[in-house]
């Protein structure tokens, strides 16, 4: 599957990766993670970091090379969809507990990053959720109101306090604490770099070719090596449209741009990173060294388009979006590209084993949180292998997929 097209940045912005050999005879090992994106690279990471387990990743391209670095990299705690909205949806005591459970994951996101040999470019960041229109001001306000009877780090703005900070103003606004922004590429590299350190078997240009299950667990052919595992973690994205399919994901396609250094970002607040209530919506961040990065204008499209005009253009329209909140600013593209992103049904994450194939498992982080998710499902997967149970592991059972 195409999942993007178009002039990246993230890989261009680090370049000292480690290529890592191609399998090419038979091994064994405890847990074989199919995937070396930031779900992969955060399974291997708590695996080699936390247990004794023996473990080994392969992956059909270079590790990081897939949607990791096509990714914008906001970390939020804040799900797409509301948490007013899931309360609705879910119930109030399991919407609350996931929105924990995703403010535990922006944690331990901050502890991995202090744990790499490099800095990922992990800084911690407030965010800006402004409501896009006066419609959305009861919806936002809703919010404000679950947050913060839930103990979240809210703070609600209006018109005035928004215009006092910001060359813009809006109807009102929500402003989190407990954010991040990341180099999602540079991260993945040097978790998998770290991982090999201590122990962790990583193979590129090794597809997944025939998988069997076995009285031990599972025989995985590639082709040029056979691995015997006695578990298996799917971290393949949205890598496999067959499998999306399966769990009921909507595959979509979205655009993003990173500019040239701006000289001063002196009128954008602190740097929060910014995004608003409108569907599909726009969000933006910076960069350390001063770039800004922005995208949007998703469409019900899964294949990123290799028309490099319809991606010029959007990237033009996102960088009229920057200039008309940023007047003072001039920004100019430096790269821009469309890539592949999907979402459950419900809008949770699955993760979990397979209900009809004991030891194999799934870290698939659908959404718009996908970095966060992905936090959750290693942490979770971690624990379904060593203890035989996670107490969050029933609100993203692989049985919600209905083909299941």
């Amino acid at each position: 599957m195409n999942l993007h097209n178009g002039h990246l940045y993230w890989p261009e912005s680090y370049t000292n990766i480690t290529h890592f050999p191609k399998l090419e005879e038979d091994i064994a090992c405890d847990v074989l993670i199919v995937g070396g994106g930031m779900a992969g690279a955060l399974c291997a990471h708590v695996l080699s970091w936390e247990t004794e387990l023996d473990v080994a990743l392969i992956d059909r391209r270079h590790p990081g090379s897939g949607s990791s670095s096509a990714n914008t990299g906001l970390l939020q705690f804040s799900s797409d969809k509301m948490l007013h909205e899931l309360m609705e949806q879910m119930g109030e005591q399991d919407a609350v507990y996931f929105y924990k459970l995703c403010q535990d994951a922006m944690k331990d996101l901050t502890k991995v990053a202090s744990e790499l040999s490099e800095d990922p470019e992990f800084r911690q960041q407030k965010s800006l959720y402004y409501a896009s229109s006066k419609e959305d001001v009861a919806k936002l306000a809703r919010e404000y109101e679950a947050l913060k009877k839930n103990d979240f780090p809210v703070e609600y703005l209006e018109p005035s306090d928004i215009s006092s900070r910001f060359p813009f103003s809006k109807p009102a606004a929500l402003v989190t604490s407990g954010d991040a922004d990341v180099n999602p590429y540079k991260c993945v590299q040097i978790m998998l770099k770290d991982a090999a350190a201590r122990g962790v078997r990583i193979y590129e240009q090794t597809p997944l070719l025939q998988k069997n299950k076995t009285v031990h667990g599972f025989t995985c052919e590639s082709e040029k090596g056979t691995i015997s595992a006695r578990y298996i973690i799917f971290a393949t994205g949205y890598e496999n449209d067959f499998l999306a399919a399966k769990m009921g994901a909507d595959l979509n396609r979205s655009y993003a741009i990173v500019t040239e250094p701006v000289p001063s970002l002196r009128t954008w607040y602190k740097e929060w990173m910014i995004w608003e209530t409108k569907r599909p919506y726009l969000y933006m961040r910076t960069t350390k060294d001063g770039r800004i990065v922005a995208g949007g204008l998703d469409e019900d499209t899964p294949e990123a388009p290799l028309n490099e005009g319809l991606i010029e253009e959007r990237g033009e329209r996102i960088l009229q979006k920057i200039k008309e909140h940023f007047p003072d600013l001039s920004p100019k593209i430096s790269h821009a590209w469309c890539a592949t992103f999907g979402e459950s049904h419900d809008g949770l994450p699955y993760i979990g084993e397979h209900p009809n194939r004991l030891g194999e498992y799934y870290c698939l982080g659908f959404g718009g949180n996908g970095t966060v998710y992905s936090m959750l499902g290693a942490n979770i997967i971690k624990d379904l292998i060593t203890k035989g149970a996670h107490p969050a592991s029933r609100l993203f059972t692989i049985e919600r997929a209905e083909s299941f």
